[in-house]
Order: C-alpha cells, then sequence, then structure tokens
C-alpha cells in the first residue's frame, strides 16, 4: 500500500474507501486489511511514533491470550511531540526514544519493549504467555528481557516477575499455561523431556512436562491431535512410552480453565503425597486476573477499549 495515494486523513464520502477511524480511510479490496488499517494509522503519527503493546504483539506473531471486543490500537511516541488525538488510539508517551524496527513496512517497539509496554496492563500469566512465545521464536532473550525490566519505567516490577516464570522450551500457549499450572500447585516439572530406553538408550518420546522423580509426563492435548494421522501417531508413541514403563496423561483447555483439581489430583498421586485443594489456590488467583477468565476479561476491556472504538484483533490471535 501507498500511503500517499491509499490513505486520506479528513472525512470521505465515496466510494471504495474504508473507514479506519475518526478522520481516517484507506482504500477497500486489499488482500491484509488489519495490515493496512495500521499502515493508515502510521500516517497520523509524529517521527517517533511506533506501533506496540498487543498491537505490536500481534506483528511480532507472539502468542496471545483471549483478546476483548474493540482492542484499540496501541502506539509509543515522544513526549516532546503533539499526540494525535483519536478514540481508536490508546497512546503512551515517553521521555526516552523507544528502539524500534520494522515488521512488514510498519514501525513497531521491538518484543523486548512490546512485552515492558504490556506490562502495565496484562497479568503474569498473560505476560508469561507473551514471553515464552518470544523466547520460543528466539525473538528476544532472557537477559534482553530483564535489562527490559531493569528501566525505571511503568511495568518494569511487573515484567521482572513474569520473567521468572517464562520459559521458551514451551510450543504452544496452552504449554505454557499447563507448567504454569504445576508450577503454582508445587509440582515439579521439566518441560520438553527426553526420555530415553533404559536398557539401550534409544529415543522413545519427548513429552510436554515431566513430573520430576517419576515415569509420568503431563502433556496439553490440543485439537491437532483429534486429526486421524497425528491420532495414529500418538496411539504409537504410547506404545512406545509404555513399553519402556513410562506413562502420560494429556489434558486440555477445558481441564486447565474449569477442572484443574483433576490435574492437581493426578499430580499428588503420582508424587505420592495426599491430595489437598487448597494448593489450587494460588493457580486460581492467576487465572481469575488474566485475559484466559471472563473476570479478567472483562476488567482488561473496561481499562482499556474505549466503548464502540477501535478493531478487533480477535481473530489473529495465537
Amino acid at each position: 500500500m501507498r500511503a500517499d495515494r491509499d490513505v486520506v486523513v479528513g472525512e470521505v464520502r465515496r466510494l471504495g474507501w474504508h473507514r479506519v477511524g475518526v478522520g481516517l480511510y484507506r482504500r477497500e479490496g486489499v488482500a491484509d486489511d488489519l495490515r493496512a488499517d495500521l499502515l493508515a494509522w502510521q500516517q497520523i503519527l509524529p517521527a517517533s511514533g511506533c506501533l506496540t503493546h498487543l498491537t505490536g504483539a500481534v506483528l511480532h506473531r507472539m502468542w496471545l491470550p483471549p483478546l476483548p471486543e474493540n482492542l484499540p490500537v496501541f502506539v509509543s511516541m515522544a513526549k516532546r511531540e503533539t499526540r494525535p488525538k483519536r478514540p481508536e488510539l490508546v497512546v503512551m508517551r515517553h521521555t526516552q526514544p523507544i528502539r524500534t524496527t520494522r515488521r512488514e513496512g510498519l514501525v513497531v517497539a521491538t518484543p523486548d519493549e512490546v512485552l515492558l509496554t504490556c506490562a502495565r496492563d496484562l497479568s503474569l500469566l498473560d505476560l508469561v504467555v507473551l514471553g515464552d512465545s518470544a523466547l520460543h521464536q528466539g525473538l528476544v532473550t532472557r537477559d534482553r528481557l530483564l535489562a527490559a525490566a531493569a528501566r525505571r519505567r511503568w511495568g518494569a516490577a511487573a515484567l521482572n516477575r513474569a520473567v521468572g516464570w517464562m520459559d521458551g522450551r514451551a510450543e504452544s500457549p496452552w504449554e505454557s499455561l499447563l507448567r504454569v499450572f504445576h508450577r503454582a500447585c508445587g509440582i515439579p516439572v521439566v518441560p520438553q523431556h527426553t526420555v530415553l530406553d533404559d536398557a539401550d538408550g534409544r529415543f522413545v518420546a519427548r513429552g510436554d512436562l515431566w513430573i520430576v522423580a517419576s515415569r509420568m509426563l503431563h502433556e496439553y492435548d490440543g485439537a491437532g491431535h483429534r486429526d486421524r494421522r497425528t491420532h495414529r501417531d500418538d496411539l504409537d508413541r504410547d506404545r512406545r512410552l509404555l513399553a519402556t514403563q513410562w506413562h502420560r496423561r494429556g489434558y486440555t483447555s477445558t481441564d486447565l480453565l474449569h477442572r484443574p483439581e483433576g490435574i492437581l489430583r493426578d499430580a499428588d498421586l503420582t508424587l505420592g503425597r495426599r491430595h489437598r485443594a487448597d494448593r489450587l489456590d494460588p493457580w486460581l488467583r492467576m487465572l481469575e486476573e488474566s485475559l484466559f477468565h471472563p473476570t479478567g476479561l472483562d476488567r482488561f476491556a473496561q481499562r482499556i477499549t474505549p466503548p464502540g472504538s477501535g478493531r478487533s484483533l480477535r481473530r489473529h490471535a495465537g
């Protein structure tokens, strides 16, 4: 999209134009409407402006928690420059320059800066999902995140705490949640554990989470495991595990969000410890604060989303 021909600032009332926001239009019929809208917004930002927060997370293709409808566009800019006043924008202003990069022609904050900005508004669990994704994809290092968390900025303390819970070995957002659940409930686990045959050292399987000092794997079973070929491979893998006296339990998002006591009970049985339901309390508090829970989602939406404005990024969630 060429900004000088395909974006118009001002009132436009003719066919072939899409209204992006108040007084901002771009041509219709583009292949990527989100990118087109963000390119339009970029035209009204000052020289120091960049996309950040959850908008930046989408552009960096990080895994996302559930998002409310009508999410605004998040931007950062220098405090000395005039702020664009649009109800669809959330503008964060800074006294120091923001580190940026380019994604598909868009100026976006670097991944560490995006996570620091998200830490202003998101819960620990949400930040861990974003951070696991960034680490897993090699977008950022733990040292870079810790350096960002050391800045004297709003959200720094929250990011610093979240980094201690992050692990780039996770391969999906639900694996991240499953790992955090185990840790919150005091269940020692190792992610992406390689199981070898005791007799000859032959590779048997790699498991999402190994319960330490046991021969049990706890894993996330998503919709992809219902595919016929994947299901066949899973059965073959299960047989290999059983042949070496290893076992696995698979859990779904419903188990994590609505039936977590069953996971805890299974783990307590494996660890040979007395089951105590109150071990769930830290997890339940974390969950309720997050965007994975209706209460957390509503709280965030009321805080950040101007009524009736913005566009939804929900379909871009990872």
